[in-house]
């Protein structure tokens, strides 16, 4: 019996893919040596405006990427409402959970701006320090506040939008002054990328905070009636 076409031509197209991709890889760890984009980055790091690699390439040499990053998140957020209101969450937490909530989420938040803030010249930057500040709003949820210490959606929106408008907008003001889309000048660079990764903690943060939810905050109404 003879098997359909997408039978054998489906398998064949993967497998070449496949092949494609390993003799790819092959040449890209046995090639001919020369300068590579990790020896030139870390070369250029004095140019960047921060000490650390790795904020370095995020926030400078390929920021285009992180900008797109920030709005992958904000979709996938506008998505989630999409699907309607959040459930009604978690019911009110004991006397237990509520006080070790009350003692984490501060530090989280401090935390949070410690990661922020060091993120220039070590480990760190606006992804983990968001990462805190989501896992603080999870927390609240967890224990039961509704809106897991989020405001309401019409406050929310511009919070969660935050990150990319900032960082949109900066790449167009140094187009237009003549200097390229987040091509940063080298006396501003650190002041415009700390800028850009504060506005950024926050959005995601409150992103993730707001993703965990399941869908559209609660009316403040509601929200203070709840509590």
């Amino acid at each position: 019996m003879i098997r359909p076409l997408e039978h054998i031509v489906i398998p064949s197209g993967l497998i070449a893919l496949g092949g494609l991709l390993g003799w790819s890889l092959f040449l890209a760890i046995t090639g001919e040596t020369g300068d590579r984009l990790a020896e030139i980055a870390l070369a250029r790091v004095p140019d960047s405006g921060v000490s650390n690699p790795v904020t370095s390439v995020l926030l400078n040499f390929r920021a285009y990427d992180t900008l797109l990053e920030l709005a992958v998140l904000l979709t996938a957020l506008l998505g989630i409402w999409s699907l309607g209101a959040a459930g009604p969450g978690f019911q009110k937490a004991a006397s237990v959970l509520e006080g070790m909530v009350a003692g984490f989420v501060p530090l989280l938040i401090l935390s949070a701006g410690y990661m922020l803030w060091v993120g220039a010249y070590a480990p760190g930057g606006a992804f983990q320090a968001g990462a805190l500040l989501g896992a603080a709003g999870v927390m609240l949820a967890l224990a039961g506040h509704r809106n897991a210490g989020l405001p309401s959606e019409d406050r929310l929106r511009p919070l969660v939008a935050l990150g990319v408008f900032v960082f949109a907008i900066t790449g167009v003001l140094l187009a237009v002054v003549g200097g390229g889309f987040l091509t940063y000048p080298a006396g501003l660079a650190k002041w415009l990328i700390l800028i850009i990764e504060t506005a950024a903690t926050l959005s995601i943060g409150a992103t993730l905070a707001a993703a965990y939810l399941g869908g559209r905050p609660a009316p403040e109404h509601a929200t203070r009636e709840s509590a």
